[in-house]
This record gives C-alpha cells, structure tokens and sequence, in this order.
C-alpha cells in the first residue's frame, strides 16, 4: 500500500480548495440569478397577465444556493481537512438540491406563461 507524499496531499487540498471556490461562486452568482428572476415575475404577476407561486419557489431557491455559498466560504477558511472535507460535501448537496429546484421552477414558470389561465377563458 501506497502511502500518500506532501506533495500529493497538497495537490489534493489544492483541488478540493479549487471546487470550494468554484461552489462559492457559482451559488453567489444563482442568488442573483433567483433574485432577478422573482423581480421578472412580480413585473409579469402586476401587468395581469399570470400568477404563480414560483416567485416564493425562487426565494426559497435563492436561500438555499446562499447556505451552499456560506458552506463553501466557510470550507475555505478552515484550517481543518477533515472539516473542510464535511463542509465541501453538504455545500455541494445544498447546491445541487437548488439547481434540481430551479429547473422544476423553470418547467413551473414556462407551463404558467404558456397555458392560459382559466378566468381569462370564460
């Protein structure tokens, strides 16, 4: 058995550092993404033309893609790997949860603005 040199274990920190950095600012970047689409849908919900509980979805969504990108922020700064390692997994659980989420809330959004409400039609 093989055991694992410095330099291994610091390209592996290193890539582990890597995917923390790349969760922390993709979730960031979809908090924004959430908060934007909801100010969309208020506009359309307001103009009359469609009402849907997506917006509350999407702020629900937004919570969770901010809880991935405060799990990863705090896995970079640990000092611990072992903790980092815990912190990295539930962020990116968290984060793939709230990718899941929002493409069921973009299927939501697209069925309530291509079927017609059924008060408009009678």
């Amino acid at each position: 058995m093989e055991r694992q040199t410095d330099e291994d274990r610091g390209r592996n920190t290193h890539l582990e550092q890597d995917i923390s950095i790349h969760i922390f600012t993709v979730s960031s970047a979809m908090v924004g993404v959430c908060l934007t689409v909801i100010g969309l849908i208020r506009v359309v919900i307001t103009l009359g033309r469609a009402d849907t509980l997506a917006d509350d979805f999407l702020a629900a969504d937004a919570l969770l893609f901010l809880v991935s990108c405060l799990l990863s922020y705090w896995a970079l700064r640990c000092r611990s790997v072992r903790r980092m390692h815990r912190l990295e997994k539930v962020a990116d659980a968290i984060f793939i949860a709230a990718m899941i989420g929002m493409v069921i809330i973009c299927a939501l959004i697209t069925y309530h603005i291509s079927v017609p409400s059924r008060s408009s039609t009678g």
